[in-house]
């Protein structure tokens, strides 16, 4: 986000980036701001919409790099091969992505722009529409962009580098709960029940709508029912329980759907995305 601005902007496109920004500006304008962050790569946004538009560009490198990460992680053609690192890689001999999102259940957030945005709900919302996470998925922040380092240091002492990873660097976000599937705007798609130690919340989600649901730093049992043709993790229409782990945003429940459309008049995209974020509450 800083010495690598002017890479991400060639390489995802200005109108990438645009279509993340909740207000109308012109393409110039977004070019311009970029390249004076290219000629002064240390300098903080001063402004609400400078903020915007860096958190616009996050979301653009995020993607970028999952993408580049999914076409490194492919089968080989023609070879068996053993995998044991978890079930979020499938073993496959076909060439395709062995990255799986809807199993993949923990995203740990690193970096500048992730450890230090103002509000924890940005670095969240940052990760969920860059990586359209699916199903139920716990997300972390590293609070000190310390997780590279911490890596050195465990080769040396293991317990220190993992007491100062649990106890200092990782700030737990919360969960995000994203059926995937495509539906008619304010369809119900899910009915949710979560039980914790705090006290029982339950409710529905209808499509397009994003919320947050506070929980805090506590296990808590969730329960999805999703409507027909939608997916939460035991396939379409299919009951799903397990247990989430709370944070400073709590859960996060996205019902706009996956793969995440963003409507392509101006006027629209600028709009949902001003109700999203408003939602949300992340500019206020």
């Amino acid at each position: 986000m800083s010495y690598s601005v002017s890479n991400v902007m060639a390489e995802a496109g200005v109108p990438n980036i645009m279509r993340w920004l909740p207000f109308r500006i012109d393409e110039q304008e977004v070019r311009n701001r970029l390249k004076n962050k290219m000629i002064r790569p240390t300098t903080i946004p001063q402004t609400q919409e400078d903020l915007q538009v860096e958190h616009a560009v996050a979301r653009e490198a995020l993607r970028l790099a999952l993408d580049q990460h999914k076409a490194l992680a492919v089968g080989l053609k023609g070879i068996q091969q053993e995998r044991s690192i978890s079930d979020a890689f499938e073993q496959t001999s076909s060439g395709q992505s062995l990255i799986n999102m809807m199993n993949l259940n923990y995203v740990i957030g690193s970096g500048g722009i992730l450890a230090h945005s103002p509000r924890r709900i940005q670095s969240a919302l940052m990760m969920i529409d860059s990586y359209q996470l699916e199903g139920v998925t716990m997300m972390a922040v590293d609070s000190i962009f310390m997780m590279p380092h911490l890596g050195v240091l465990a080769q040396i002492n293991e317990k220190a580098a993992l007491d100062v990873f649990y106890n200092d660097c990782l700030i737990k976000l919360g969960t995000n709960i994203s059926p995937k599937g495509l539906a008619k705007e304010g369809e119900k798609i899910l009915e949710w029940e979560i039980k914790a130690a705090s006290g029982t919340q339950s409710g529905e989600l209808r499509f397009g709508e994003i919320f947050a649901v506070p929980l805090k730093d506590e296990t808590a049992e969730i329960t999805l029912n999703p409507s027909k043709g939608f997916d939460v993790g035991a396939g379409k229409g299919s009951k799903y329980q397990c247990r989430i782990q709370g944070g400073t945003v709590g859960v996060i429940f996205d019902g706009r759907g996956r793969p995440l459309e963003l409507p392509k008049a101006e006027s629209k995209r600028v709009e949902c995305l001003d109700k999203w974020y408003k939602k949300l509450n992340m500019y206020p």
